[in-house]
This record gives structure tokens, C-alpha cells and sequence, in this order.
């Protein structure tokens, strides 16, 4: 068949669907998600390494297992992208860093592996900021990724280039991490969907970080997580990558997500949209407001009230940099000096190093407001609330506009910083555009392990406000 360019932005399900019924093939495919890249990354830089002549091999014996018809497997054939900080095999994988610039892994981050296993193409990786540290997607090696919705602001991080990809169509699936909300606010401000599972569900393993197997003191709050158009391809792809793995003995067996299978009538639902010192942006209260008043058409139960979260991003704070950036600054070493303004100022923790009590103490209050969470969620099982204090800001900037006045980046990211904080599932999904024309998202959080409802209240919210649009480019 002659290929359309609108299957470029049809959902991965749809893709996988056709490739199965031979209507499209895996090399039509790979290729035109390829030209794609060479069409628009020029303008974005959302792309930093191309996976070309390996994909096309797999492309064809794709299209071999298709033709014959056995050993299909849930994605055969289907391209996908991969952040640059979550290793592939026989790929560079940098991690935004010079120290990593000529890195090249020699396995599959266990969630690569099965994504691949499942017969998935890795056609390219995306850009991140420099250690995954920052909002604003920029590293020295590759240079700024540009939010495709307007080039002057930021695509969001550290996921960026990945939301970016995935925005303009050149893949429909991707995989990201989040620690501090680097799943869902690129996926805010690109206008995409992405799912941050609960901690302990994916295997963190693979993701590159100053230790090897990502351990609770250092990981306890972050996880790799799907990222795509539609909230259909999070469901998939989060059940082909979950589960335990020998390298990451922090993570349980779960069930398979079955979002269809689930009576969102019987999900009463919390919708706040101020919390914390920093207030959200007029457009976006709007948007959740009408998240919330759909799905209460819909005879789901939705209350106002507030969670109890003002505590969680301080804690997060706390937690995250109890040991002074020791480790991150014993990793980079030497090239500590060449690294970014930016991440020079992530790294310099006024209040330097926490003694071992001292972390205890913070490991301790967290456990203690996570409780408070947990209960507050016994009647509400799902949180719907804003996934940051603003939409996009510009690149170079520490402060963003909300409603005409200014306040720190790093305090208008609270939406986020509490789930991580509990280690709860969120996912993020489009909810239109804002005054500037820039996307925004609602925010859709659950009890740990409550990735089924979390998916299916997501999905039912995407139906309602129209979810993915494409940008104008």
C-alpha cells in the first residue's frame, strides 16, 4: 500500500493492529518514521542518535515473521524511541554528558530488552538535559531541544526530546524515566501522554546513574515509564515492560493493567488544583476544572478536596539531596567544572551533607506523610489535579509567568514532586491549549499499584477534552 503520512501520528495499538493485517509493513514503517526524523529534527533536535541500519535488519525480519504468520509478538515490528539516559545495546547512550560522550552499552536496559523481545525497533534515542537534572533539556554534547509548539520555550525534561519526538510523529512509543516529574511535564508541555508507574513496578536498572543498580537511597523516588500520543500505548507498552528482573530487586510482580475492564462509576475521585506556596496558572485550574466536570457527567463521583501534599516536594528535596550531591559529584570528577551553569546550581546544595541520622530523619517523615496520603486515599482512590504550575517557559529561564508574575522554576514544579515523593502511579494527558496556544495536561494520580485506574480514568479524560492534537509545524 502507499504509505500515508498520517499514519505517522496513529496511536502504536493501531500500528501494531495493521502491521499484523499486513496493511502496512515494518520497513514502510521504520523508514517513514526515519524521514520523518530527517524532516523536522532539524528544527527540534529532539533526536541525538539514529539506530538506522540495525532497525532496518529488524524491519525485515519483522516483515518475514509477519508474512509467515508465527512467532508474531505483541509489537513486531513497531519503531520506537529510547531516552538517551536509559542504556541500549550497541547504541550510544550519553546520559547528556561528556564524560559518556563516546559510551556505548553492551546490553539492553532490562525495559529495552523486553520492549525488543516483544519485537519493538529502537530506530533512534532522544535528547535529555545533562544528567537528567533539569527542566530545560540542554546538554553540551547535543545542545537544546525545542518544544515544537513554539521553539523559543523548552520541550520540558528530562524527558524532552522523547515528548518532543513522539509530538510531531516520529515514532509512536516511547520510554522515559521520571524522578521528579521528568515523564509528565514534558508530556504537559509538548502536549502528549505519559505514565510515571508507581516505584517498584518497572525495573530501573539500565538507567544510568552514579549507582549501578539504582538503590532505594538514591532511586527510592524515580522509575522508567512509557511515553506516547495516546493513553491506549501506555497501557501496552507499561505491561510489556513491568514485572521483576535480577538486576532490580526493588521491583514486585503486578498484574497486567486492564483499564477496559474497570468501573470508573465506582472511582471516586479528589480534584484540587492550588497546594503549596506557588499557584497554578489560570488555564490550566481551567483545564483540570474541566476534567473534573466531565468525568462527573459521566457518573463518575469527583469531590473537591485538597490531599494532604503541601509536605511531599519539600521532602523530596530532602531526600533527594541528603548527601550534599556527593555521589553526582564523585561521578563526574574532573569534568564537574565543564559542566552547564545549570546544572552547576542543581548541584550546589547550600546545605551540603546530611549526616546518616540525619537521613534516617527524613526517611522517617516521609514514611510518616506517605501514611497520611495513603489514608486520605482510602476515599480517594484517584487524585486529579494540575501536572505543573505553568505550560512551557522560555529557554534560559529560572522563573516562569503564571498570570503575570513570576516564581522560581524549581518551586512551580510541586504538581509533580509529591507523587514521586510517594511513589505513586500518575499519567499525564493532553487537555488542550492554553492563552499562548501552548499545550496543557491534567493529571491523573493513584493508589501505589493502581496503575488499572489510573489508565482507565486517563483514558476516559483523554475522550472527554479531545486529547492529542498535533502542532503546527
Amino acid at each position: 500500500m502507499a504509505f500515508s503520512n498520517d499514519l505517522l501520528f496513529a496511536p502504536a495499538h493501531r500500528l501494531a493492529a495493521m502491521l499484523k493485517a499486513k496493511e502496512v509493513s515494518s520497513i514502510e514503517l521504520v523508514d517513514a518514521c526515519l524521514d520523518r526524523i530527517e524532516s523536522a529534527n532539524h528544527g527540534l533536535n529532539a533526536i541525538v542518535t539514529l539506530v538506522e541500519e540495525r532497525a532496518a535488519r529488524e524491519a525485515e525480519a519483522s516483515d518475514r515473521r509477519l508474512a509467515a504468520g508465527t512467532d508474531v509478538r505483541p509489537l513486531e515490528g513497531l519503531p520506537i524511541t529510547i531516552k538517551d539516559s536509559i542504556i541500549t545495546e550497541g547504541v550510544r547512550s550519553t546520559w547528556g554528558t561528556k564524560m559518556f560522550e563516546h559510551h556505548v552499552a553492551t546490553y539492553d536496559a532490562p525495559t529495552v530488552a523486553r520492549l525488543r523481545a516483544a519485537g519493538a525497533i529502537v530506530i533512534a534515542k532522544s535528547n535529555t538535559p545533562e544528567m537528567t537534572l533539569d527542566y530545560d533539556c540542554e546538554n553540551p554534547l547535543f545542545g537544546a531541544t525545542n518544544n515544537p509548539w513554539d521553539r523559543s520555550r523548552v520541550p520540558g525534561g528530562s524527558s524532552g526530546g522523547e515528548a518532543a519526538a513522539l509530538a510531531v510523529g516520529m515514532a509512536p512509543l516511547g520510554m522515559g524515566s521520571d524522578y521528579g516529574g521528568s515523564i509528565r511535564v514534558p508530556s504537559h508541555f509538548c502536549g502528549v501522554a505519559g505514565l510515571k508507574p508507581s516505584w517498584g513496578t518497572i525495573p530501573l536498572s539500565g538507567h544510568m546513574s552514579p549507582g549501578p543498580a539504582s538503590p532505594p537511597p538514591i532511586a527510592h523516588m524515580a522509575t522508567i515509564g512509557p511515553m506516547a500520543r495516546y493513553v491506549d500505548d501506555l497501557t501496552l507498552a507499561y505491561n510489556i515492560v513491568k514485572g521483576p528482573h535480577p538486576s532490580s530487586p526493588y521491583t514486585v510482580p503486578t498484574a497486567d493493567a486492564r483499564p477496559e475492564t474497570v468501573d470508573i462509576k465506582k472511582l471516586r475521585c479528589a480534584v484540587f488544583t492550588a497546594a503549596c506556596d506557588v499557584p497554578v496558572a489560570s488555564d490550566i485550574r481551567t483545564a483540570v476544572e474541566r476534567a473534573a466536570k466531565a468525568l462527573q457527567k459521566m457518573g463518575v463521583p469527583v469531590d473537591e478536596a485538597k490531599p494532604p501534599i503541601d509536605e511531599g516536594p519539600s521532602i523530596w528535596w530532602e531526600y533527594a539531596m541528603a548527601d550534599g550531591n556527593k555521589l553526582m559529584l564523585e561521578m563526574l570528577g574532573d569534568h564537574a567544572a565543564s559542566t552547564r551553569e545549570r546544572l552547576k546550581r542543581m548541584l550546589a546544595t547550600p546545605d551540603g551533607e546530611k549526616s546518616a541520622s540525619d537521613f534516617f530523619k527524613i526517611a522517617f517523615r516521609r514514611d510518616a506523610w506517605r501514611v497520611q496520603v495513603a489514608e486520605f486515599m482510602q476515599r480517594y482512590p484517584i487524585i486529579i489535579g494540575p501536572p505543573f504550575c505553568s505550560t512551557a517557559f522560555k529557554h534560559g529561564e529560572y522563573e516562569v509567568d503564571i498570570d503575570g508574575k513570576s516564581y522560581s522554576l524549581y518551586r512551580a514544579n510541586w504538581p509533580v514532586l509529591w507523587g514521586n515523593c510517594a511513589g505513586l502511579p500518575g499519567v499525564v494527558v493532553p487537555a488542550g491549549l492554553d492563552r499562548n496556544k501552548l499545550p496543557m495536561g491534567v493529571q491523573i494520580n493513584g493508589r501505589a499499584f493502581g496503575e488499572e485506574s489510573v489508565l482507565a480514568i486517563a483514558s476516559a479524560v483523554e475522550r472527554e477534552l479531545g486529547g492529542y492534537q498535533r502542532p503546527p509545524m
